[in-house]
Formats: structure tokens, sequence, C-alpha cells
């Protein structure tokens, strides 16, 4: 075993997201005589961070009262909204804008219907932003450094993270320039990793923690920034829309965000709960951007940069337990996102905070989950519990509930449940894809190679590959013949491939096109894929999103 560096500091946060970032700086102000550490995977602060991104100000001006005459990065006044089910040629509103206006801001407290006082933003840039607080409060920020392996003390309680070697061969081996990880101890950590954080998972397993609660459920977002031509955009127009070019029986959204400076935001989201192994959400994506009242807007534009992730989607019931020895979750990790809203970083911010004010209260971990649950982050997420399961039937299902949900202000007496996503997915011969009506596309980009460009990937070809299949025997033989190999179809990167080699077929795993997003590590039949963290500073380096 190589010799190690150990650090010690009083608070260590996982993930330079919006909920860690908010702990730290509620940490520092509320006990400045504390130590707290960040690592963050990224090359910098801000390069893996991409949400819609839609955000409620609240807990943010609550935990930094001076953001708003302060923060110089995009932050877009939202003006209108629009809410659409799209058919192949048309679109129509479920709901009329004047029932919408009509009806108190509290019965649309689920829905994207009301945005009004809310702000469009680069969660990259708010992030960066965030940063700097935290360190002019005090706080150790490392980018580029990825939380690899969990320390445990001699009664089983977390006591900080390993950080993962640098320079080694891709047969993981040390090479010519190996640096070991140093040991970061602490008295409490805190994950803060994002959606289907690796670290996140172990440590839920090992805890038990998603004991007495439904199988945490998840979406597959895609976003691209658009330069438009002059006189396009109409800064702070906000538009939803369900419906084509996914069926009835899949659930997907899409999102237009106007900006300021003639960009838009654009961008897809799909329910990993689908059923069809066939369905390939990247494409699905590019056939909206080709739908009637979409193409004009985007003809004769640009992409500016591009990227991908996965959604926690699950809400209350899937949520699990948020405490554990000597460290909790907050923020995305512990599955904070109002799925309803299509929006997490308040819910972030908010989880970050509370966590930073129990620890100055109580000083460990434990009743966290309880107080999260109890606060206002957690009664907003029981308010939307019904929303995202209705859609498992069908989108005219899922509709009729939300107005049920939006009329009661989810306070129905019943939750429906949660099932894993992986355990949806039909094998080839149970499930006959239906006829999409796609079109025949022109606008970019060609394909996913194409749109990996965009993401700014950087991975050395030369490290071990981050994705690791338990059994790949399985993929050549029973999955090809059950499932058709869907890791070839919903990952957003080409990263698998089954290729010919002589007269046998093997996976290839193209590591380097990685953006991170975990949709194998969610989607896989066989649950074999697992996806762990590349040598730090490796993955997307997003601008803007």
């Amino acid at each position: 075993m190589p010799e190690r560096d150990v650090m010690q500091y009083d608070h260590l946060i996982v993930g330079a997201g919006p909920a860690g970032l908010a702990a730290a700086i509620r940490l520092r102000q509320l006990l400045p005589q504390r130590s707290v550490c960040v690592l963050e995977k990224g090359s910098v602060v801000g390069a893996h961070s991409i949400s819609g991104a839609v955000m409620e100000p609240g807990p943010l001006e609550q935990l930094l009262p001076e953001w708003s005459g302060e923060y110089q990065g995009m932050k877009v006044s939202a003006a209108e909204d629009d809410f659409r089910v799209l058919t192949l040629k048309g679109s129509f509103k479920p709901v009329p804008d004047l029932l919408v206006k009509l009806l108190p801001r509290s019965m649309t407290c689920s829905t994207p219907f009301n945005n009004h006082g809310n702000y469009i933003v680069s969660l990259g840039q708010l992030t960066a932003w965030l940063a700097q607080k935290a360190e002019s409060l005090g706080v150790d920020i490392f980018p580029g450094f990825a939380a690899a392996e969990t320390l445990f003390d001699e009664s089983g309680a977390v006591q900080g993270m390993r950080i993962g070697d640098m320079g080694l061969n891709r047969d993981g081996t040390p090479g010519p320039n190996y640096a070991p990880g140093a040991d970061i101890h602490a008295g409490l950590t805190l994950l803060a990793e994002g959606c289907r954080g690796s670290i996140s998972k172990q440590l839920i397993k090992k805890f038990d923690l998603a004991k007495g609660h439904c199988p945490q459920t998840f979406a597959l977002g895609f976003k691209e920034l658009w330069q438009l031509p002059p006189g396009r955009v109409r800064p702070g127009r906000i538009e939803h829309a369900l419906g084509w070019p996914a069926d009835s029986r899949t659930y997907a959204g899409s999102f237009l965000y106007h900006l300021d400076h003639d960009r838009v935001y654009v961008g897809y989201i799909v329910g990993l709960d689908y059923q069809d192994p066939r369905f390939k959400p990247f494409e699905a994506f590019q056939q909206y951007k080709h739908h009637p009242t979409v193409k004009p807007l985007l003809e004769g534009g640009e992409i500016l940069s591009a990227g991908a992730r996965s959604i926690v989607a699950g809400g209350w019931q899937s949520m699990p337990t948020l405490d554990m020895p000597g460290a909790m979750l907050i923020g995305d990790a512990g599955g904070t996102l109002n799925f309803a809203k299509i929006k997490g970083i308040h819910q972030a911010i908010r989880s970050g905070t509370l966590a930073g004010e129990h620890i100055a209260e109580h000083g460990t971990s434990a009743g966290f989950d309880a107080k999260w649950r109890a606060s206002v982050g957690g009664r907003e997420l029981r308010k939307a519990r019904n929303f995202k399961p209705a859609f498992k039937r069908s989108l005219w299902l899922g509709l009729l509930n939300s107005a049920w949900e939006m009329l009661t202000c989810g306070k129905s007496p019943w939750t429906l449940k949660n099932t894993a996503d992986w355990s949806r997915l039909k094998q080839l011969d149970q499930y006959t894809s239906p006829d999409r009506g796609w079109v025949q596309r022109s606008l970019p980009p060609r394909d996913r190679l194409a749109a990996v460009f965009f993401a700014g990937n950087t991975h050395d070809e030369a490290q071990p590959v981050h994705l690791k299949v338990a059994d790949t025997s399985i993929c050549i033989d029973r999955c090809s013949r059950e499932f058709g190999n869907p890791c070839q179809n919903f990952c957003p990167a080409s990263v698998y491939e089954i290729v010919a080699d002589g007269a046998q077929r093997r996976l290839q795993i193209n590591a380097a096109n990685c953006v991170h997003c975990k949709a194998c590590d969610i989607k896989d039949p066989y649950e074999v894929i697992t996806w762990t963290t590349p040598e730090g500073g490796s993955g997307p380096n997003y601008q803007d999103l």
C-alpha cells in the first residue's frame, strides 16, 4: 500500500454543487472556527454543473441576501410561461391561460405553470460564484479531486474520504506520474455528489438507508445552449411541453428558456422508467428540435454548449434516510429535487443550508432526516409526491392526476408507489415499439459523437476505465437476445458498443466519451454496470449550462 498524506478537517463536503456549497457557506457563517473542506471532481467548480435551470431565488436570498446585487452571472427574470402538449404537427394547451391566471399561486405550487419572481440562470456560473463566496469565508475547495473511497472508523461510522489516485495506467498499475490520493478525515462528512453519486450509492446500501422507502427513480435530461439570429428570442419566456416525439406510454417533456443576447436553452427530459428497449432518448431530443413549433426558432443558429445528466425524480416516497453514522446526504444525492416543478436548485440550497444549521445546533448527523422531512423543502416534496408516478400508466392519466393534485395542493389521502427504473424495461419479444412519426433531421448535431464535442470532454485515454461491467458475457449473450443491448440506445454519448472482433462479438467501452450522466448505472436491466469516478478533473467541461 502506498503512503498517503492525511488531512484533518472538522467537516468534509463531497461535491461543489449548490447543496454542498450552501452547506459550506452556512457552516462557516454559524461556526467560523470550524474547518471545512469541499472536494469537487470537476476540473473547476462548475465544469460538471448542468441544470435546466429556472431557479426560485428564495433559499439563496436567505443564505446570501446580497446575491442579487453582487452576482454578475446569467440572471434572466422570468417574464412569461407557456405549457403545451405537442402532437406530430402542432400543439394545444391542456390548461387554458385564463384558468392558470385565476388559480391562486398556492394551487400551482407544484407545477411549472407559474414562474413569476424566478430567474433563468446558468448553474455552472452560479456554483462558481458560490465557491468564491465560500472561499471568502475560509472554506478550502479542491477542484479536480474526486472522492473515490469512503473511510470508516473503528465503530463503522464514516470517518472521511480517500481521494482517487492520479497517474494510473489503463490496467490500474502506477504509471510514471503516479500520485496516491490523500486521505481526508473529518468529524462529519456531507455527501453532495448530485444525482446517483457513486459514494452515496455505496453508503445507501451499506447503511440500508433505502429501507422503508420506494426505490429511487430517475430521468435523463439533455440540454443545449444555442446562439440565434437577432430578433427571435423573447428574454424571460419559459416554455414547457409534453407529448411528441415520445409516445403516450413514455414520460418525456421539453423546455425552451429564452435568455439574453439572442440565446436560448433547449432541453429534453425522458423518464428512465420507459419500457421500450428500442427507445433512443438522444434521438427523441433531436426530433423535438424539429417540431414545427421549434425548428423555425433554431434554424440558422448554432450550438455553443451541450450536455446530459440524470435527474433524480422519485420525490418524497423515494428519498432514502438522509443521515447515517458520521455522514448525511444532501441535495440531489438525497433526492430533494422537485420533479413536478422541474426545479432542484432551490431545494438543493435549502437542503445544504439546513444541514449546516443542523450541525451547528446538534453537532451530529443524527436527526437530520426527520428535520428535512419536516422542513419547508420536505413539505414541498410531499405535496408533489404523486406527480411523476401517475405518468407510468399514460400521458393522459398523468395529466389528469396532475390537475387533481394541483386542485388539492397535494393533499390526496394516498401516495403512489415508485418502482426501480431498470425493472420497467421490457424484453424485445414483449414490446411492440410504436410508430412515433419521427422525421428526417437537419439541425445539428448529426449524432451523439458530435454532441460530445460540445460537452468539452477531457479524459486521459491511458487511465483505467471508470465504467465497470461485472460480467461482459451477459452483454454478448443474454442482453443481446433479450433486450437488444439497450445500453447502445440510452447512453447519450455512444460509450457502449457491441463490435465484431473476428468471428466473435465483444463489448467496447468508449470511456473517454462519458459525460458522467450515470444513465447506464440506472437503466441497465441486469444491474451489472457500475459508474465510478475517473481520475479527478476528467469528464465534461460545460460552458454556461
